[in-house]
């Protein structure tokens, strides 16, 4: 039936060329792409998707920076990232080079420099890898809009080339590689006034230098586009692979990474969704997961990551091409759907949790998903995570539920439930067609139908067209699973007729067994977080075959962390926290954990928490509030990308971060929110 349905009645191409950033959107196809050789290491497709982190320690700290590269090593490192933001720091390279070398590690080194030439021209001549930013390499940011004609654009252009051949001949000169790694937040002021804080300023900004590069016939080249959203990330990437090969340029490896993820299940579940989506289309040849956490505690979360491609090929089942994508994957656009209920239409997405193999036989129970009810005033609160609605398969809640939460039945059950009206049935494909065919009495308002890829046909889409009530429930058992939940969606968009355009709401349901517990968010951030940030789904519904009641606080805020990384339900503080490095100029864990114990009941607000000035106004790009080093226990606060308070001490800078917090009307005192 399926393939009856490969040629779209809808014929609608987003793309800017018939050239597809990926090789495939519905097979595993690993991009192919030129090798790049750092020291022993090769990267590239011909070889394994590469880990690599940064060192944290002062790089003129020549045995800290040792000891821990050497831990980073153990943990599965495959390249070792140093900062070198001074030619002091590029010439104790040489110390560190030395010292691993001598104790048996040859693990290639990565020189990061930001804003001085001469020192990259120097690390360049000691390391195997230079990373150079193109925003601030020949630039200095004064955030300042500037009108450019052509002709003075092209001079800047001339000046730049100036300042970059002698790194590009050097590097020749001595084989060393060049990582030209684009940051939303560094774009320089000449990329902004021209292209706008946007994709498509990200990747000019390294084909600007990039071009420079295949002039003078060097190519041992890496690229990436680096955000704090994963949104314009996944966006940036996909654009840069597609003008590559509009423009005739090599393809180049990529580098992925998240920048400034933050800590704990956030940092995972952003880095992943970022960087699994990407991987998904067979994109990526090395991967840094940025924490704000040790650096060895990085490198098992990327290859947790990777290994889930290792065989990736073999263990999916075949999917139907898509021949036509209607999607822009540039541009973040939601797919139009009618409303239903709270579903779709401009609702945000749902998050509804799975209670089908735990009994609600007592209030208790719905604590773990936001729900608490007081005795003694007889009363229910909910907090920020809150579910929107429980499935409870065969088993119908023992009591009322608050009016907050609403609850989904098997079909078969529902039938038979007293309380048909606020109670919502599921259906099958063919139970849902079946009742149709026959007149069956649904509920009024609401139903849900759960399908899968094989269960599309022309009479189930015909059906879906008439019908205002359902909310489709899509699942798969196939290992490549955002693709499969991909071409689903791509199936219903491209299905709709001009006249009747099919708007069926969706929720994406994603079950996971005989996997590791930690590795349960970074592949949920992936198949869910993948199709949110194209603007696919209007709900989640997370499950585990084992799930017991103390597994559903852990599901449940994984699905609002997804939501929110996603940036399609904000429901909790955002922290956008660089992962330290030699650079950093106070307890950067310490001082998140400090700052986010003081301000992690602020729903919606965003806070940048950098090192230093290097990652600062420019790298919290979109925070409403930053925190930055400025020298030692000297920090700045910033609203959005204006300073406010310089060299505030830092025994006070929390308190003054909240003031200004307070100032703007948006503090609420924590015993005002609910628990």
């Amino acid at each position: 039936m399926l393939d009856s349905l490969l040629t779209p009645s809808l014929p609608v191409n987003a793309l800017a060329s018939p050239v597809l950033y990926t090789p495939s959107l519905t097979q595993y196809i690993r991009r192919k792409t030129i090798t790049v050789n750092i020291g022993d290491v090769p990267m590239g497709s011909d070889y394994p998707i590469r880990v690599q982190s940064m060192t944290t320690v002062d790089t003129m700290d020549t045995l800290g920076s040792i000891a821990q590269s050497i831990r980073m090593i153990e943990a599965g490192c495959e390249y070792i990232r140093i900062t070198a933001p001074s030619v002091k720091e590029a010439q104790n390279l040489e110390n560190i080079r030395k010292g691993l070398r001598a104790q048996g590690y040859m693990t290639p080194l990565v020189a990061d420099i930001h804003f001085t030439p001469n020192a990259a021209e120097l690390a360049a001549r000691i390391v195997e890898k230079v990373r150079i930013n193109p925003g601030n390499y020949a630039d200095r940011k004064r955030f300042e809009f500037i009108e450019y004609t052509d002709a003075a654009y092209a001079a800047e252009l001339e000046r730049i080339r100036a300042k970059f051949l002698p790194l590009i001949r050097i590097c020749k000169e001595y084989g060393t590689a060049m990582r030209i790694g684009t940051n939303h937040g560094s774009l320089s002021d000449r990329i902004l006034s021209r292209y706008g804080d946007t994709p498509v300023g990200m990747v000019e900004s390294a084909l600007e230098f990039l071009r420079i590069c295949e002039d003078e016939n060097y190519y041992n080249i890496t690229l990436s586009m680096k955000s704090s959203n994963p949104q314009v990330m996944v966006q940036a990437y996909r654009l840069l692979v597609q003008r590559l090969d509009q423009e005739g340029l090599k393809p180049y490896p990529l580098h992925l990474g998240v920048t400034e993820a933050g800590e704990a299940e956030d940092g995972r579940i952003k880095s992943a969704l970022g960087i699994g989506t990407l991987l998904e289309d067979g994109i990526g040849d090395t991967v840094r997961v940025s924490l704000t956490e040790e650096p060895e505690r990085e490198a098992p979360v990327a290859q947790a990551l990777i290994d889930r491609y290792t065989n990736r090929a073999q263990d999916s089942e075949a999917i139907p091409a898509i021949t036509t994508y209607p999607i822009n994957p540039f541009q973040y656009t939601r797919r139009a759907t009618h409303e239903v209920a709270n579903f779709g239409g401009q609702n945000v997405p749902r998050v509804i949790a799975d209670f089908s193999r735990v009994p609600v036989t007592d209030h208790d129970v719905l604590h773990p998903i936001g729900h608490f009810y007081l005795p003694v005033p007889d009363k229910w609160r909910m907090n920020d995570l809150g579910a929107d609605y429980i499935y409870t398969g065969s088993h119908p809640a023992q009591f009322m539920l608050p009016n907050g939460l609403k609850q989904i039945l098997d079909y078969a059950i529902w039938q038979i439930n007293p309380d048909q009206a606020n109670v919502f049935p599921l259906l099958t494909a063919t139970e849902y067609l079946d009742a149709r065919s026959n007149s069956v009495q649904l509920q009024p308002r609401l139903n849900f139908v759960r399908v899968a890829l094989s269960d599309i046909s022309d009479e189930l889409l015909t059906t879906l067209r008439s019908d205002q009530t359902i909310v489709l429930l899509i699942t798969t058992d196939n290992a490549h699973a955002m693709p499969e939940l991909r071409r689903l969606f791509v199936e219903l968009i491209n299905q709709g007729r001009s006249d009747a355009r099919l708007t069926t709401p969706v929720v994406i349901q994603r079950s996971y067994a005989s996997i590791p517990s930690e590795d349960v968010p970074l592949y949920a951030a992936t198949d869910v977080g993948g199709l949110l940030i194209d603007g696919l789904g209007d709900g989640i519904l997370l499950s585990s075959p084992l799930a017991q009641a103390d597994q559903l606080k852990t599901l449940n805020g994984l699905a609002f962390g997804i939501l929110q990384a996603a940036r399609t339900r904000i429901t909790k503080t955002e922290y956008i926290s660089c992962p330290s490095c030699g650079r950093t100029l106070f307890d950067l864990q310490e001082t998140t954990a400090h700052i986010r114990q003081r301000t992690d009941h602020l729903k919606g607000v965003k806070i940048g928490i950098m090192g230093c000035i290097v990652n600062g106004p420019g790298e919290m790009a979109d925070a409403d509030y930053g925190y930055v080093g400025i020298g030692r226990d000297k920090i700045a606060l910033y609203r959005g990308q204006q300073v406010i308070k310089k060299s505030v001490p830092a025994d006070r800078a929390v308190d003054e971060l909240i003031e200004l917090i307070r100032e703007d009307n948006r503090w609420l005192e924590p015993s005002l929110v609910n628990e």
